[in-house]
């Protein structure tokens, strides 16, 4: 092999070592970009977008999101309960509910995830809102709140 081939083959070995570095780099780019999207999904709350008309609470160990809901006797309401406890909780598996006695309305949210109840309250006045699944039930001020309903 003459100087002149061996300068073109090292001058395509050269070439090939360049064009692996760049798609080894940009492997290692778009594995980390998705490692990130990851990792940001997993740790972000799970509420589901807002609705026309419904009421979004949260629920996790600590309680309830809002202390107190404002509704209009005769009109429909519906309530989208969020559990943001996941399912390795050992009081109630990650599981929470908000229930209204006089309205016979109860729903459960299973571990991180939602789930809706519709009732029409007829009756003005103010109500307790409740968890009995977990947290202390209903002795837990935390897991309770008002429902206020409005004529």
């Amino acid at each position: 092999m003459n100087k002149q081939q061996q300068q073109a083959l090292a001058a395509r070995r050269a070439h090939q070592k360049k064009v692996r570095a760049m798609v080894f780099g940009l492997i290692t780019v778009i594995v980390l970009g998705v490692s990130v999207s990851l990792l940001v999904s997993a740790f972000s709350p799970k509420t589901p977008p807002p609705a026309a008309n419904t009421i979004d609470i949260a629920a996790d160990m600590s309680g309830f999101n809002m202390k107190e809901i404002r509704v209009k006797s005769g009109q429909p309401v519906t309530i989208r309960l969020t559990s943001l406890d996941g399912p390795h909780h050992t009081d109630g598996g990650g599981k929470h509910q908000w229930a209204v006695d006089e309205f016979s309305a109860s729903v459960i949210a299973p571990a991180e995830g939602s789930n809706i109840v519709t009732f029409t309250p007829d009756k003005p006045g103010t109500y307790t809102y409740y968890c009995d699944i977990c947290c202390g039930g209903r002795a837990n001020p935390t897991m309770q709140g008002k429902l206020v309903v409005e004529a």
